[in-house]
């Protein structure tokens, strides 16, 4: 299948290609893939019959196979240096930016130049109070912030660095550390394990070094190893709790008109069980989260927020993300391929989770849907037909649920349900909020599955079973 990944981001990237869809149905043919293989070849149309009932030699759309190939993975190459040459160039430009006054200050940097100096190296002579000369104030070491970027350079995925803030010292203390964010199609792929791309560290009035930990242009090793690959961990971790938490405030607003006074609002028993639990850390962003929500809704900045504008004035749960805001800033979805017997979990283009799941066929609606209501042991029962966990589509008589015979996940064996795993369904039941909106469809997703090792889970303290009804889900 090594020329299937390249077909698949030809055809995502255009979709009308009828020659790429008929020579990826091709590649799945080949691998055994009869269903994936016939869902291409009906995208393929006319190609695809001109093809297979004519006596045109292979070697035909085999040489057209080698062209379309040999163009995709140039364009790959031409794309990856023009990010790099785009990242050069930014920080060159830091160098023609003057630095700004901060507020209530008259002393201006004259200049800022990027340093190229490796981690570690010698800082400039400091005076004896401990503060550089000219500076207005002292750069705090070692305080390492954390923001997500599509991998190659600056890219789209959530708040991205801006370079010319970084002329001040004031916006950016200590270190920026940039995670990658891998692309496939129109999505980026979010891990718990992020790697860090590249990290940004301010060395007094208007100074900056940037240093590329791509392993694909530079052998480099993390300054400081371990523990920065572990904070990493933590942060992604705490932005997924921060995204659970921050679209149960906004579900709870559009669904009954008036935004959540304390966190026990969202967690109550059924039926008001929005959040099936909670965390340490979730206790701590709630409010923070809700005056975040309350002042977007305004078009207004959060108090403080523009001296949080580099992430240095930040305190409490935002104050190690970029901008002093969380990272994921639009309601969690889900979205299920029926072509690929997907169930994805997204925050605009990045894809959070990518879940194998079992479903109906044409047994199984297309159309926009939201969880209307969460339930555990469905019918009393664990390990019934419904599995441990069920969350119900509005208006409709189909749920995303567990299942006794998961053998038919990845199959379509339901009546129209979405099936999933035991350990699926229980972690997609702890990430999403009751008013999550649905949306089934045909193709979208990518083929690979997307879970981590670390499962998400919440503590829960509220009764979420619902003996007074029998389901009845198809």
């Amino acid at each position: 299948m090594g020329n299937s990944h390249y077909l698949k981001k030809y055809v995502q990237m255009h979709p009308d290609n009828k020659m790429g869809w008929y020579l990826l149905g091709k590649e799945y043919e080949k691998n055994g893939q009869h269903g994936k293989a016939n869902y291409c070849f009906n995208q393929a149309g006319g190609v695809f019959e001109a093809f297979e009932t004519s006596k045109m030699p292979s070697d035909i759309w085999k040489e057209y196979e080698s062209k379309l190939l040999q163009q995709a993975e140039a364009k790959d190459r031409r794309v990856l240096r023009a990010r790099r040459t785009l990242v050069v160039l930014m920080l060159m430009l830091l160098a023609l930016v003057p630095s700004v006054d901060a507020p209530g200050r008259s002393m201006v940097a004259e200049e800022a130049p990027v340093s190229s100096k490796p981690e570690g190296a010698a800082p400039a002579e400091e005076s004896q109070g401990g503060k550089r000369q000219g500076s207005v104030q002292a750069v705090v070491k070692n305080q390492t912030i954390f923001t997500a970027a599509q991998e190659g350079g600056f890219g789209a995925g959530g708040p991205q660095p801006v370079p010319a803030p970084f002329t001040h010292p004031n916006l950016l203390q200590g270190r920026l550390a940039v995670l990658e964010l891998k692309k496939q199609g129109q999505w980026l792929l979010w891990n718990r394990r992020l790697p860090v791309g590249y990290t940004i560290e301010n060395n007094g009035p208007g100074s900056l070094s940037y240093q590329s930990y791509d392993p694909k242009t530079c052998n480099c090793k993390l300054p400081d190893g371990d523990e920065m690959a572990g904070e990493a961990f933590a942060w992604t971790g705490e932005q997924e709790q921060q995204a659970l938490l921050f679209s149960a405030i906004q579900a709870y607003k559009n669904n009954t008109g008036r935004y959540p006074e304390r966190l026990e609002d969202l967690l109550r028993p059924f039926p008001g069980n929005w959040m099936s639990g909670t965390t340490d850390g979730m206790k701590e962003a709630f409010q923070p989260l809700l005056q975040d929500a309350i002042a977007g809704a305004a078009g207004k900045e959060p108090d403080g927020g523009k001296q949080n504008a580099g992430g240095a004035k930040a305190v409490g749960p935002l104050a190690k993300t970029w901008g002093g805001k969380p990272f994921f800033k639009e309601q969690l979805q889900i979205v299920v391929d029926k072509s690929s017997h997907r169930l994805a979990v997204v925050s605009g283009r990045v894809i959070l989770r990518n879940y194998k799941v079992g479903l109906g066929g044409d047994r199984t609606p297309e159309g926009k849907y939201v969880i209307s209501d969460k339930v555990m042991n469905p019918n009393g029962r664990a390990d019934g037909d419904f599995g441990s966990r069920g969350m119900q589509l509005s208006g409709t008589n189909y749920a995303i649920h567990g299942t006794n015979d998961p053998s038919s996940v990845g199959e379509d064996e339901s009546q129209g349900c979405v099936r999933m795993s035991k350990a699926d369904i229980e972690e997609l039941f702890d990430l999403v909020p009751m008013g999550t909106p649905v949306l089934i469809s045909k193709g979208g997703l990518p083929d690979d599955v997307l879970v981590p090792k670390e499962r998400f889970h919440t503590k829960r303290e509220q009764d979420q079973t619902n003996p007074r009804k029998t389901y009845h889900w198809l």
